[in-house]
C-alpha cells in the first residue's frame, strides 16, 4: 500500500465516507459509498460535482426520490437465466426493484440536468412487476389468483377438508363414542385429520393409528370413514405443489427474459441513490460546490472540518499557490494548527471524491495527483521507533512519492529532536519538496522557520490567533503574520507561579526575546486594525442600507405622486364635464326663454332665469366643496411623538417618532424612516400605533433535505401521538412523491390500528389503504396508497 492510501486514513476520509453511507437508502448504494476514492481526472470530478448540485436542486423542489427495497438480484437472475427456479423471496426482490424503477422514473427531472440521462435510462416493467406481486401474496405464499388451475385445486382441497371435518364432527359428537374419546376434538397428525382416543378403547373405533402420546394414554386414530377423503386431500396437495412449482418456473423464466433490463435498472437505482446520498450529505454539512482547476491556487473561504460540529467549528480562510507555494503555520498548542492542516487536506480529498465541501462560495481547488500528510504521533515500541523516527519514516515515504502536482502536509515538522538541528532539517525538507514542484503546508513552533518564511520568496507565514486579553485561542487562521507559542501566558493562566515565569523569561536570549516582542506588538496592532476595519465595514453597510431605504422611499414617493396626479386629473376632468353639462343645459333653457319672450309671458321668463342661476350655483358649490376636500385638514392640536398622521397626496399613514424644534416631523412608515413638515401631513385622531399597517418583509421559504423514508414505526405510542405522527408522515410522503407507504402499528389489542385507520379515512391525501399481507407484517402493518 502506498503512502497516499495511508494519508487518506490519517486525514479521516473513512469517517466522512461513513457519514455518506448513513445517507444512503439501499445497501447497494452503501456499497458504492464504501468504494469512494479521490480521482485526479478533472472532467470526471466536475461531472460528479455537477450531479450532486443537480440532485440538491431536485431535492429542494421535489423532495427525495422514492428509493426503497432495492436488493442485489444479479445472482437470482443468473440462476433463472440457466433454467433455475427462483423462490418467492427472490421473485419479490425482483418485483421491488421494478417498482422502485417505476417510481423513480416518475420523479425524472426535465432535460438539461446532468441526471436526466440516468433517470431516462430506467426501463421499469410494470407488467412483470404486477404479475409477480399478484401471484405471490407472501414470502412463502402463492396467491390463488396465480393460475386458474391452482385456484381449482385449492377449492377442491377446501371442500375435501370440510367433508372430513363434518364426518369427524359427527363421530366426536356421537354419544356412542363419548367414552372412547380422550377429548372431543379434531387434530392433525402426519398431515392427516385424526381424533384422540383413549388407549383402552382403540379397538372400538376402526381406523389407522398415526401417533401415540408420550404417556401412552392417548392414541391418535384416523377413522376409516375419512381415510378415502384424507387420501384425496393428500393427492390434491401434491397437485398443488406441482402447480406452484410450475408457476414459479414461469415467473422465473419471465424474469430471465428481461434479465438485462432488470440488472440495468438495479445498477441505475443504486447509482442514483448514491448521488442523492451525496446531495443529502451536502445539505447536512451545509456544503457548496467548489471551483476546480487543473492547477493554480488553492483558495478556501470560511472552511470547516466536516467532522467538527457546525455550531462549534470556527471557519478559516486558507490559500496556497498564488504568490506562494508553501504555508508555515505557527501558534500556541491547542490553538487549531493541526485542525487547519487537516481541514486543508480533507477538503481537497472530498472535492476529488465528488463531494461538496463545507466551505463558502468562491472556494477554489486545484486537482492534486496525491495529497499526503504526516500528522500525529505514531511512535512504536515494537518497532523501536521514537516520535522523531516515526515522523522521519513517514516523511521519507512522502518525499519518494511527491511530485509536481502533490499537496504535502507536515504537522510539527522537525519536532522530537534538538531544536537547532530539527529546524534546519525542516527547512531543508520544505525546500526539497518545493524543488519537486509540490505545494506544502507545515505547522511548527520553531522561530527559525518563522524567520525562514518571512525572508524566503514563495513561502508565507500564517498563525492561529491568540486573544492576548483573555489568554485563549480563537482558532482563527491569520495569513501573513507568524504566531507566538504563548507558552508563558498559557502556563501562567494554568497556574504556574509568576516567579517561575519571570525566571524563564530572563533565560531567553536577547535576540529571541526581541523577536517575540516584535511578534507581540504586530499581533496587537493587527487585532486593533481588524477591529477598526470591522467598525468601518459596519458603518459602510449601515450607510448603504440607509441609501437603499432612501432610494426605495424616493421611488415609492414618486409612484404615489404619479398615482395622486392621475386621480386628481380624473377628478378634474369629471368636474369640468359636470360644469359643461350644466352650461349646456343653461344654454338650452336660455333658448327656451327667448322663444317665450315673444309671447311676453314675463312671469315665466323670470322663473326660468332663477332656475338657471340656481343650477349654475349648485355646480359651482360642488366644485368648491371638492377643492376643500382635497386640501389637507389642519390639525386641531399640535402633533406630538406617538401620533398617527397621513401623508398628504399619498394616502399612506405613518407613526411620529419625534418632533424637532423647527417643527420637522420624523416618521416611521413601514420599514422606512422619513422626515416631513407639519403642513405636509394631517393628524389621524383616535388611531393607535397598533392600527397602523406595517410592512413586514416576508422571510424566504426554507428548503426541505429531510430524507423521507417509505415507512414509519408507531409501536409504543398512544393513539393521539400516533395519529399526529401519521398526519405529518403522510404530508411529508406526499411532498416526496411517494406512491405507497407502510405504517407499522403492531397487532396488540387493535386500538392503535383502529385509530390510525380512522384518521386515514379522513385524510384527503390518502387514495386507499389495506392491512399488510404475509411478508409485509400482516395485521401489524397498514399499507397506504397516496394520491
Amino acid at each position: 500500500m502506498d503512502y497516499f492510501e495511508k494519508s487518506l486514513r490519517v486525514l479521516e476520509l473513512p469517517e466522512v465516507i461513513e457519514m455518506l453511507r448513513a445517507e444512503t437508502v439501499s445497501e447497494p448504494a452503501g456499497e458504492l459509498a464504501d468504494k469512494v476514492r479521490p480521482s485526479s481526472n478533472i472532467y470526471e470530478i466536475r461531472q460528479w460535482q455537477k450531479e450532486v448540485s443537480d440532485a440538491k436542486a431536485l431535492i429542494a423542489i421535489n423532495g427525495n426520490p422514492p428509493f426503497y427495497c432495492i436488493k442485489d438480484v444479479s445472482g437470482s437472475l443468473a440462476r433463472a437465466d440457466i433454467g433455475g427456479m427462483l423462490n418467492t423471496r427472490e421473485l419479490l426482490d425482483i418485483a421491488y426493484v421494478l417498482r422502485s424503477a417505476r417510481n423513480v422514473k416518475a420523479y425524472s427531472p426535465a432535460e438539461g440536468t446532468s441526471l436526466h440521462g440516468l433517470f431516462s435510462s430506467l426501463r421499469a416493467n410494470k407488467y412483470l412487476e404486477e404479475t409477480i406481486t399478484n401471484s405471490i401474496s407472501g414470502e412463502d405464499e402463492i396467491a390463488d389468483s396465480a393460475s386458474s388451475e391452482l385456484a381449482a385445486i385449492r377449492r377442491h382441497m377446501r371442500a375435501a377438508g370440510a367433508r372430513v371435518r363434518e364426518i369427524l364432527q359427527k363421530i366426536i359428537s356421537s354419544p356412542s363414542y363419548s367414552k372412547a374419546l380422550q377429548e372431543p376434538i379434531i387434530t392433525m397428525r402426519s398431515e392427516r385429520y385424526v381424533i384422540p382416543v383413549k388407549a383402552e378403547y382403540k379397538n372400538s373405533i376402526p381406523g389407522l393409528v398415526h401417533d401415540i402420546s408420550a404417556s401412552g394414554a392417548t392414541v391418535f386414530i384416523e377413522p376409516m370413514q375419512v381415510v378415502q377423503v384424507n387420501n384425496e386431500i393428500r393427492e390434491l396437495e401434491a397437485k398443488e405443489q406441482k402447480e406452484i412449482e410450475r408457476i414459479l418456473m414461469r415467473l422465473s423464466a419471465e424474469a430471465a427474459e428481461h434479465k438485462d433490463d432488470i440488472l440495468s435498472d438495479f445498477s441505475l437505482l443504486a447509482e442514483l441513490d448514491f448521488i442523492f446520498a451525496k446531495a443529502r450529505l451536502s445539505y447536512s454539512l451545509n456544503c457548496s460546490e467548489p471551483e476546480l482547476a487543473e492547477n493554480g491556487a488553492l483558495v478556501l473561504k470560511r472552511a470547516r472540518h466536516p467532522l467538527l460540529p457546525k455550531k462549534n467549528a470556527v471557519p478559516i480562510d486558507i490559500s496556497i499557490g498564488s504568490d506562494y507555494d508553501t504555508l508555515v503555520i505557527t501558534g500556541p498548542n491547542t490553538g487549531g494548527k493541526t485542525v487547519s492542516l487537516k481541514t486543508l487536506g480533507i477538503l481537497s480529498i472530498m472535492a476529488q471524491c465528488g463531494l461538496h465541501i463545507p466551505a463558502g462560495d468562491g472556494s477554489r481547488l486545484p486537482v492534486f495527483e496525491k495529497v499526503m500528510a504526516d500528522i500525529g504521533d505514531e511512535q512504536s515500541i515494537e518497532q523501536s521507533l521514537s516520535t522523531f523516527s516515526s515522523h522521519m519514516t513517514n516523511i521519507v515515504q512522502i518525499l519518494k512519492e511527491a511530485g509536481e502536482n502533490s499537496l504535502l502536509l507536515f504537522d510539527e515538522l522537525g519536532a522530537g529532536t534538538d531544536p537547532v538541528e530539527g529546524a534546519a532539517l525542516a527547512i531543508a525538507i520544505i525546500e526539497y519538496a518545493r524543488r519537486r514542484g509540490a505545494k506544502v503546508a507545515a505547522t511548527t513552533h520553531y522561530a527559525e522557520l518563522k524567520i525562514y518564511a518571512t525572508s524566503t520568496p514563495g513561502v508565507m507565514n500564517a498563525s492561529c490567533e491568540f486573544d492576548v486579553e483573555t489568554l485563549k485561542p480563537t482558532y482563527r487562521l491569520i495569513t501573513g503574520i507568524p504566531g507566538k507559542s504563548n507558552a508563558f501566558a498559557i502556563s501562567e493562566r494554568l497556574g504556574i507561579p509568576k516567579e517561575i515565569i519571570a525566571d524563564a523569561e530572563s533565560r531567553i536570549d536577547k535576540g529571541s526575546a526581541d523577536f517575540e516582542q516584535v511578534l507581540t506588538q504586530l499581533e496587537a496592532r493587527r487585532q486593533q486594525m481588524e477591529k477598526d476595519q470591522l467598525e468601518t465595514r459596519k458603518l459602510l453597510l449601515e450607510a448603504e442600507e440607509n441609501k437603499k431605504k432612501a432610494e426605495e422611499y424616493r421611488k415609492v414617493t414618486e409612484l404615489e405622486k404619479e398615482r395622486a396626479a392621475k386621480i386628481a386629473r380624473r377628478e378634474a376632468d369629471r368636474i369640468l364635464e359636470e360644469a359643461r353639462r350644466a352650461a349646456d343645459e343653461a344654454l338650452a333653457e336660455l333658448s327656451g326663454i327667448r322663444k317665450k319672450a315673444e309671447s311676453e309671458n314675463w312671469q315665466e321668463i323670470n322663473s326660468a332665469g332663477a332656475e338657471i342661476r340656481r343650477r349654475l350655483n349648485e355646480a359651482l358649490e360642488k366644485t368648491v366643496e371638492r377643492e376643500k376636500a382635497a386640501a389637507p385638514a389642519k390639525s386641531r392640536r399640535p402633533i406630538k411623538a406617538g401620533d398617527i398622521v397621513e401623508l398628504t397626496g399619498l394616502g399612506s399613514r405613518a407613526e411620529v417618532i419625534s418632533v424637532s424644534q423647527d417643527g420637522t416631523l420624523k416618521l416611521q412608515a413601514g420599514i422606512m424612516k422619513i422626515s416631513a413638515r407639519e403642513d405636509e401631513v394631517s393628524l389621524v385622531e383616535g388611531q393607535s400605533v397598533s392600527g397602523v399597517k406595517r410592512v413586514i418583509p416576508k422571510s424566504e421559504k426554507q428548503l426541505r433535505t429531510e430524507s423521507q423514508k417509505p415507512e414509519i414505526d408507531l409501536r409504543g405510542m398512544t393513539s393521539e401521538e400516533a395519529v399526529a405522527a401519521v398526519e405529518l408522515f403522510i404530508d411529508s410522503a406526499s411532498m416526496s412523491n411517494l406512491e405507497t407507504v407502510r405504517i407499522i402499528h403492531g397487532k396488540g389489542t387493535g386500538a392503535l390500528r383502529s385509530a390510525i385507520q380512522s384518521s386515514l379515512r379522513k385524510n384527503k391525501l390518502v387514495k386507499s389503504f389495506r392491512l399488510g399481507v404475509y411478508g409485509e407484517g400482516e395485521d401489524g402493518v397498514t399499507v397506504v396508497s397516496l394520491k
